[in-house]
């Protein structure tokens, strides 16, 4: 697999993580919907991002690394508290970037953008910190409230 695929049902995470992603990145993510729907999956991937409702629907899944985000005890990225359309992502433990470096556990916020659903905020954060996005800066990622930044290669 090369570069970073997005498994949805039009639930607008490619829309929201695209000023972000670049060539050679290894990482698919997969969206609550995608998952209802059954999508056809690659079997093999460097990093994946899923659903932490997901069960055993990757169970054929061969992936390096494997975040789950969700609701759940057992997720690794959640969402702490919610309050109008700001989000408290919290990490539960620490996530390794498709570059190889650590993200540590910690609690930051995010804007909801309209129309969007909290669980999708939830994946284009996780996406954009396995992508190398630091925490502190995902606030206002995806709204129109800022212009994102655009990480180089190798930028911390």
């Amino acid at each position: 697999m090369a570069g970073v695929v997005i498994l949805e049902d039009g639930e607008g995470l490619w829309r929201a993580v695209r000023p972000w992603v670049r060539q050679g990145a290894e990482l698919l993510v997969v969206t609550p919907g995608a998952l209802k729907r059954e999508l056809d999956l690659p079997l093999q991937c460097r990093t994946a991002l899923l659903p932490g409702e997901c069960g055993d629907a990757f169970r054929h899944l061969r992936a390096d690394c494997a975040v789950s985000y969700g609701a759940g005890p057992k997720d690794s990225l959640t969402l702490s508290s919610r309050r109008g359309n700001l989000l408290w992502c919290a990490i539960q433990r620490e996530l390794v970037t498709v570059d190889g470096f650590i993200v540590e556990r910690q609690e930051f916020p995010l804007r909801l953008p309209k129309g969007m659903g909290p669980l999708i905020a939830l994946a284009a954060a996780g996406t954009l910190l396995l992508l190398g996005e630091e925490p502190s800066r995902l606030e206002y990622a995806l709204t129109d409230e800022k212009t994102p930044p655009r990480l180089e290669r190798g930028e911390r």
